[in-house]
């Protein structure tokens, strides 16, 4: 789901969502800065505009399922221009999700820095829910179907989302090992399998999210996660 991640620039963040996602359509970002080129003629795009244009297609579609021809109507530019402003569709993939990292990592981060680790996941959990979930945005998670259906040569890519994923689990594994080691949690808790336990959850409702679940459905998911929370016999 939602990598060690780049921290969210909040102003970025903003940008997208106020200038990509109005009234559930998706417009281009003028107001990021980007790097122009340094060789040859400037490039008559925005580039920031056009990953961000990318990144959609690779989220509804999936790193296998997003042609070059889906990328460079998206984009609005032709196939050159794509190669020259990105190398080749890996790279392009590389920065897409890059930009998606970015924008969920905050809210992890946020979440996991709750006073209580109980509390801490109990947000977590709700806020995937909101993201799964929400209508200005593909459904479902990019780090767990952007690889959904490719082969062996999209290995590569298969490992990125893993190494992502992972670092993930090893935040929130992170986070409840400090609450054992403060006493929020038992003896007998394992902090290893409970992050796992968090992971699996968030990433099987990306999963149901995608194929149409509700927020109401994912809530009560969520909920009944977070009931199987281990608690310290009192007495």
């Amino acid at each position: 789901m939602f990598v060690t991640y780049v921290a969210l620039d909040p102003l970025r963040q903003e940008a997208y969502y106020s200038n990509h996602y109005k009234g559930g359509k998706m417009a281009d970002s003028r107001t990021r800065a980007h790097k122009p080129a340094t060789i040859g003629r400037p490039r008559a795009f925005d580039v920031n505009g056009a990953l961000d244009r990318a990144l959609d297609v690779f989220w509804r579609k999936g790193y296998e399922g997003a042609s070059i021809s889906d990328l460079t109507a998206a984009m609005g530019i032709n196939p050159p221009s794509l190669y020259a402003a990105f190398g080749n569709k890996e790279e392009l993939f590389r920065k897409a999700l890059d930009l998606y990292v970015e924008m969920h990592d905050e809210f992890l981060r946020e979440a996991l820095s709750r006073t209580k680790a109980k509390d801490g996941i109990a947000a977590l959990l709700a806020k995937t829910v909101d993201a799964l979930t929400d209508k200005s945005t593909p459904p479902g998670c990019l780090l767990v179907q952007g690889i959904a259906g490719a082969g062996d040569h999209a290995q590569c890519i298969r490992d990125q989302l893993s190494a992502r994923r992972a670092a993930n689990e090893k935040m929130i594994r992170e986070r409840l090992k400090r609450a054992k080691a403060e006493g929020e949690l038992p003896s007998s808790a394992d902090p290893a399998t409970l992050a796992r336990f968090v992971a699996t959850v968030m990433q099987g409702m990306a999963v149901q999210a995608a194929g149409g679940a509700t927020r109401k459905e994912l809530a009560a998911v969520a909920a009944t996660a977070l009931a199987a929370w281990p608690e310290k016999k009192r007495g």
